[in-house]
């Protein structure tokens, strides 16, 4: 019986994340719809509509209601084809469909008489979005794949968007709170501040709540577009007056892969510019990102081919940068090491200090040289100090990351997906800092 009701509870369980899944994903699926029409302009219903995505094969059909109206809800981003059959007509079949995250586009049809042998195809279609009142520009994987990006991050791409301004500083604060690039990612869309921004993957949250700054950044290779919206967005958004709304790939029918390697070092920099007859030295630095993408149909040699029904994607990207960052540094002047604190003014003792009714304080005993007398406090101290040089600070640090995107099961018309983000990764501690820096001026 208790073998039972776990079986019983296992499968309930399955079957409510499967279907939780697709209304996860309904902030990056979009919609086509239109109507169909004859010569004349009138509506035909029961017209037979088929639309079919040209990486995965997979096709639904639907039919056009009492009022020539069809509609295909819930499409995963990407390019279909769309083909139009009635009895005694010619068919219509309209290719180069490109469906943008969270996009409704209408398409209309008009069909001629003819037989059914006959048909019309149409190619490269301009579309417009003439079905809702949502602002926003898409960035479409063209340009995260082709333009230069510093460090891999697609979220510099957000400036290309119109009333986006991107890169000024960031909060004080958020440094020390957060750490790593995520502190210094500053987007302010529609002349909003920066912490007023909302970050969704696959319809997924991934907004840090402390300043609504992103938790994970996926790499630039797993990213189908993304899109930047900025006012009047569908019911489904919220919390934030600007979404940042990311899709990532899918596996298809052909396979498709790519490695990558990108290398920034010192060595090959020149040295820094000097405004006096000695230059300083370069600041050790280096910066690595690798990795690899691959995707297409699961294959089983002997057991299984997923060729229009199941596919994958795997994404692995990792990061490292060391580096010595210089920096002036305040050190005791050689007569202070030696206990003399008279270029500082009037000092006190602090284990005799006492007040008085005259003065309030009473001033260190010292003599006319107001030599300190060392103690084994002073000489410990003192020798953990480096001397007073014209040179600069240098501190070592080291910061790394790991970030895994993969697609685990997609089914063809994008209904039923699971995807998971495996990011992994810390930010190394400081090294030990070395001190040198110039005497204070007395």
């Amino acid at each position: 019986m208790r073998g039972l009701r776990s079986l019983f509870v296992a499968i309930t369980s399955v079957v409510v994340v499967l279907a939780a899944v697709p209304r996860v994903g309904a902030q990056t699926l979009g919609e086509i719809t239109g109507v169909v029409v004859d010569t004349a302009g009138g509506v035909i219903p029961g017209a037979t509509v088929t639309v079919t995505n040209v990486a995965t094969n997979a096709a639904r059909t639907t039919t056009a209601n009492h009022v020539g109206v069809y509609n295909f809800p819930a499409l995963a981003p990407g390019n279909y084809t769309i083909r139009v059959d009635f009895a005694g007509l010619q068919s219509v079949t309209r290719s180069g469909v490109e469906l943008h995250v969270q996009q409704t586009i209408r398409i209309d049809f008009r069909l001629e008489i003819g037989g059914l042998e006959e048909a019309v195809e149409v190619i490269g279609v301009s579309l417009r979005n003439i079905e809702d009142v949502t602002l926003g520009t898409v960035i479409e994987n063209k340009r995260i794949v082709e333009l230069p990006l510093n460090g891999r991050n697609f979220l510099q791409l957000t400036a290309t968007a119109p009333n986006v301004s991107f890169g000024f500083s960031d909060a004080g604060q958020a440094g020390a709170r957060q750490g790593g690039a995520r502190a210094a990612q500053n987007i302010s869309v529609a002349g909003q501040r920066s912490m007023f921004n909302r970050f969704t993957i696959d319809g997924i949250e991934n907004t840090d709540v402390n300043f609504n700054t992103y938790i994970i950044l996926p790499s630039v290779d797993a990213l189908q577009e993304f899109k930047v919206q900025h006012g009047i967005f569908p019911a489904e958004f919220g919390r934030a007056t600007s979404q940042i709304n990311v899709s990532t790939k899918s596996g298809g029918n052909e396979f498709h892969g790519a490695l990558f390697g990108f290398l920034r070092d010192d060595k090959f920099d020149g040295k820094p510019y000097s405004f006096t007859s000695s230059p300083p030295d370069k600041q050790p630095f280096s910066q690595k990102q690798y990795g690899g993408t691959i995707s297409g149909p699961v294959w089983i040699p002997g057991a299984y081919k997923g060729t229009d029904r199941l596919f994958f994607m795997a994404n692995f990207e990792g990061y490292r940068e060391d580096r010595t960052v210089q920096g002036l540094y305040s050190v005791p002047t050689a007569a202070m090491r030696a206990g003399d604190f008279s270029a500082l003014g009037q000092i006190f003792d602090p284990s005799t200090r006492v007040m008085t009714a005259s003065s309030g304080l009473s001033p260190f005993p010292a003599t006319s040289s107001r030599r300190i007398a060392s103690t084994p406090r002073h000489s410990s101290f003192s020798s953990s100090i480096p001397s007073p040089t014209s040179a600069m600070a240098w501190r070592p640090t080291t910061r790394w990351h790991r970030t895994a995107c993969w697609t685990a099961i997609s089914s063809p018309d994008g209904s039923i997906s699971s995807k998971a983000r495996t990011p992994a990764g810390r930010s190394g501690s400081p090294g030990p800092m070395t001190l040198s820096s110039h005497p204070p001026s007395t």
